[in-house]
């Protein structure tokens, strides 16, 4: 394929907080002992593969952060590689790394990524907001509807912020630019809902570190002509992608 500008949203590792089952929200919880195993897993998958970042947007919530900590950790001190094979027909080609210069790969910390903004819900377990809520959580099992929860975020603004980010990605970057956006799985829901643009948002059950690929022209994304309808400008390479944790 042509020079295109690449994608890579990574859900973050696991944390002490989906260990204990609580509703994170904008709480700072820390990976966990699996979760940075699990990170580690990743970068060493992507290394092997020469998926080189030219630009890292990350999510400032304390698990996010720590997982791009450790995938940066790990490139900045690898050498560059001559070639790859391809994921899809397994032929060694060369790789199209990134123009940033040598050691360096700017980080920005994005407030549109951080998780659902949960309220008072923010660091429960269920069985705790239930005791402390008894009447909103019983009406929230009740009916699949949205139901507005005290001091939370509502899903208008949800989506806003994905379009904010998405927006900001395909103003800001170009063709040759291979990105990482590391977030969260309630609000990647939206992010990838955007970028398919998308009239609604869909579940998407992501575990932790699963990757989503997308490989965009950025020089012909504003056209409105019938190449809107070409593949081959926009594809999807891999969705919900978690088969470096089988190592």
């Amino acid at each position: 394929m042509h020079r295109v500008m690449k994608l890579l949203f990574i859900r973050h590792a696991q944390s002490t907080g989906n260990v204990e089952k609580r509703m994170q929200g904008h709480g700072d919880f820390a990976l966990s002992e699996t979760g940075k195993q699990q990170t580690e897993k990743l970068a060493r998958s992507l290394l092997a593969e020469g998926w080189f970042p030219s630009h890292v947007y990350s999510s400032p919530l304390k698990r996010a952060v720590e997982t791009t900590q450790i995938l940066l950790d790990h490139f900045l001190a690898a050498p560059l590689p001559a070639a790859v094979s391809d994921l899809i027909d397994g032929a060694a080609t060369p790789v199209d790394l990134p123009e940033n210069e040598p050691g360096t790969i700017p980080v920005r910390y994005a407030e549109e990524l951080k998780e659902f903004q949960n309220g008072i819900f923010q660091g429960l377990t269920w069985a705790e907001a239930i005791e402390r809520y008894p009447a909103l959580c019983h009406q929230l099992e009740a009916s699949p509807d949205w139901i507005p929860i005290p001091n939370a975020e509502t899903l208008k603004d949800a989506r806003e912020r994905a379009n904010q980010f998405i927006q900001r990605l395909m103003s800001q970057h170009r063709n040759g630019d291979h990105i990482w956006i590391i977030t969260h799985s309630w609000i990647l829901q939206h992010l990838v809902a955007e970028l398919l643009g998308c009239d609604r948002s869909w579940r998407l059950r992501a575990q932790n570190t699963a990757l989503f690929e997308f490989w965009i022209d950025q020089s012909r994304w504003h056209r409105i002509d019938q190449n809107r309808f070409n593949t081959d400008l926009w594809q999807v390479r891999r969705f919900n992608d978690c088969h470096h944790l089988q190592t």
